[in-house]
């Protein structure tokens, strides 16, 4: 079993870093758990006329739920992470694939599926608790045990389906280009590889989980075809997706691009709205598109992974890298894995900033449905899936500023209330 060296520099900062993140999540997180506590016996003054006691207690306790089991899984996760690397895991997975006959390639393409499934098979148990204890104790899961194992035979398929193309075509690139720039053409495959996924996943990847439909004829498709002409928005389709099937929850989105858009409404969310309150729904989603996030999102991630790509081509020609975190065998897969588990501890910070910006997206994504359909539909919305959800009205401010990727409720129903003001028209 390999034994890190204890004076190496990255088995320092590893170790400091994923202890400085254990230490800062569980103090959010109870923070929280505290925090949403103490406001459980009250509804907020902002939302008393439209939400009731009974719901924002329900909401209260299902989020407090969740926080007891990510508690949990901070430490497993940790406990799992320094065992497969400092631990010597991923070197005996490794030396396992050695004794087989397989070309080199394909002996690492091998260590890396059979890698990333163990990983996966390692988290069941919180998937499990999540979906039939936490999720059906508060009324949201549909979802039966057959249900639950043929989806995660369907994703396995899938990540193998796409991982061993995928795969062979990185480890050759950096097999072939080892010493050289090999760090920017894999960075081009994985643009690429992305690209095709967004163009896929609508009508080839998403169809194995649910059933898409076309959006009936009535007032609420033709809401939302005026919609999508004074947006100037073509899509390739209106759908609704049988949420209901495995959760209570609702939600709307876009997905795909170029003709391949489509526009997709989750059954339980139209159980719930009416018609004017969908329309501001897509109109939230629309502001995304017509402000240009989805492509800033798309720049920040490909530029984010050219630069970890690059850092990798260096740290890959270092024994520190591979010595450092628990692995003798230096080679591309090794280097790989090693990159896409224990490199992020090092970056943890980076997550908080990358919420901030997601913030902003909503807000102005909320700005724009105001200008196009006028706030007070998006509102009434928001509120009905803040109940429905039972999402927390009272978050923490720390922990909604660490990890919440939307406002809390309070700032975005405010934000959306200016517009009120200004008849929806603001300059």
């Amino acid at each position: 079993m390999a034994q890190p060296e204890l004076h190496n520099w990255l088995t320092t900062l590893f170790l400091l870093a994923l202890a400085a993140h254990l230490m800062i999540e569980v103090w959010l997180n109870i923070k929280n758990q505290f925090h949403i506590g103490r406001h459980r016996e009250a509804v907020p003054s902002e939302f008393a006329q439209t939400i009731s006691l009974s719901d924002h207690q329900k909401a209260a306790d299902y989020t407090r739920a969740k926080l007891q089991l990510n508690r949990y899984v901070l430490f497993y996760d940790a406990a799992i992470l320094v065992l497969m690397t400092l631990g010597g895991g991923f070197q005996q997975l490794y030396d396992a694939w050695l004794t087989t006959d397989l070309t080199e390639i394909w002996r690492e393409i091998g260590f890396l599926l059979s890698t990333f499934w163990l990983l996966s098979v390692l988290n069941l148990p919180f998937s499990y608790l999540r979906t039939f204890k936490i999720e059906e104790a508060f009324g949201f899961n549909r979802m039966t045990m057959g249900q639950f194992l043929s989806d995660l035979l369907k994703q396995w398929a899938l990540g193998l389906a796409l991982g061993l193309p995928v795969l062979w075509a990185i480890l050759s690139v950096m097999h072939t280009y080892f010493d050289q720039a090999w760090w920017f053409y894999t960075w081009l495959i994985w643009i690429a590889f992305n690209l095709f996924l967004l163009w896929a996943y609508p009508k080839w990847i998403a169809p194995l989980f649910n059933r898409f439909t076309p959006l009936e004829d009535g007032e609420m498709k033709q809401r939302i075809e005026a919609l999508l002409a004074r947006t100037g928005f073509e899509s390739n389709g209106i759908y609704v997706m049988d949420g209901s099937s495995r959760s209570g929850h609702g939600n709307a989105y876009f997905t795909g691009f170029g003709k391949n858009k489509r526009i997709v409404f989750f059954d339980t969310l139209l159980d719930k709205l009416t018609p004017e309150e969908v329309e501001a729904v897509l109109a939230h989603e629309l502001g995304h598109y017509k402000e240009g996030h989805i492509k800033k999102r798309l720049v920040w991630s490909f530029g984010l992974s050219l630069a970890g790509l690059a850092l990798l081509g260096w740290l890959a020609q270092t024994s520190d890298f591979y010595h450092g975190l628990g692995m003798t065998t230096q080679t591309p897969a090794t280097a790989l894995l090693l990159f896409a588990t224990a490199i992020p501890v090092l970056f943890f910070f980076l997550g908080p900033l990358s919420a901030l910006k997601s913030r902003q997206h909503e807000y102005e994504a909320d700005a724009f449905a105001a200008r196009q359909v006028g706030p007070n539909a998006l509102i009434q919305a928001l509120v009905k899936l803040y109940r429905d959800n039972a999402s927390s009205l009272t978050p923490a401010p720390a922990y909604s500023a660490w990890h919440d990727s939307h406002p809390p409720a309070k700032l975005r129903i405010d934000h959306l209330k200016r517009f009120q003001a200004s008849d929806a028209t603001p300059s």
